[in-house]
């Protein structure tokens, strides 16, 4: 079977922009419905998919945090390109990591964290994500469960040392959460794994945000885009965006709204 694969986003509408980031072996697909609903609204947005997410498993472990990264600020940088003055960044697990370490670098008009890990991660939790991913792509393909049980087998035994990197890359954006100064939104589920939770506490106590807020959705765990409270999450965002000062564009917002 052909896996059809995901593709970045680009949703236009006025002068504000939001940098969509998703989640490790995730896709863009995490958050396209936010995106959508977003542009309703006026927000142009833009997702950027990582570097071996989508593709098959092989293709994905020879890629790493690193490369990962390079794409998110790629999509920071394309967006400005595109003459966006105001760019808010806002991510999903790795992507929430992601949109922190950007807010701590770059200027950005807000940050949006979602679910986002600041606390080292457990190589072996990793490890596990990436077989999943694995799996879940043989599956897609089609193969019977005895097939795909010794195809897992044979993949277990190469390296995955990029895994290591991961775990650094997401300890050192934990503890270089002073630096970030822009307004922000930390966004929680209660049912998610206890790691996250402490992180979401670590992040909205650590960074020196104004304004800044956060809130706990309680029937969500990890992809909190495409949890049962979705859709709430999606208007709270919104909210949130359209609570900050934008510099408002008059040429760009009449030419499209023609």
């Amino acid at each position: 079977m052909k896996i059809v694969a995901p593709k970045p986003l680009m949703y236009q509408a006025k002068n504000r922009a939001v940098l969509l980031l998703h989640g490790f072996t995730g896709s863009t697909m995490d958050v396209k419905l936010l995106g959508r609903h977003l542009q309703k609204n006026g927000y142009t947005c833009s997702a950027p998919l990582y570097r071996g997410h989508g593709a098959n498993p092989d293709e994905f472990i020879q890629m790493g945090p690193e490369d990962w990264w390079r794409d998110a600020v790629a999509g920071y940088a394309h967006l400005a390109s595109e003459g966006y003055e105001e760019i808010a960044v806002a991510g999903v697990s790795l992507g929430g990591t992601f949109a922190l370490k950007l807010a701590s670098l770059l200027k950005v008009k807000a940050v949006v964290s979602m679910c986002a890990p600041v606390l080292e991660r457990d190589i072996t939790d990793l490890y596990s994500r990436v077989v999943d991913y694995a799996t879940r792509y043989k599956r897609l393909e089609g193969k019977s469960d005895e097939q795909i049980q010794a195809e897992i087998k044979e993949f277990t035994k190469k390296p995955m040392e990029s895994l290591k990197d991961l775990q650094q890359l997401i300890s050192d954006t934990g503890n270089n959460l002073e630096a970030i100064a822009a307004p922000a939104f930390v966004l929680q589920g209660r049912l998610d794994h206890t790691l996250y939770k402490e992180s979401a506490e670590r992040i909205f106590r650590t960074i020196r945000s104004e304004p800044k807020q956060i809130r706990w959705y309680e029937e969500s765990g990890h992809i909190i885009t495409l949890g049962n409270e979705r859709k709430q999450i999606y208007e709270d965002i919104r909210m949130f965006l359209d609570s900050l000062e934008w510099k408002r564009n008059r040429e760009a917002d009449d030419h499209n709204d023609e």
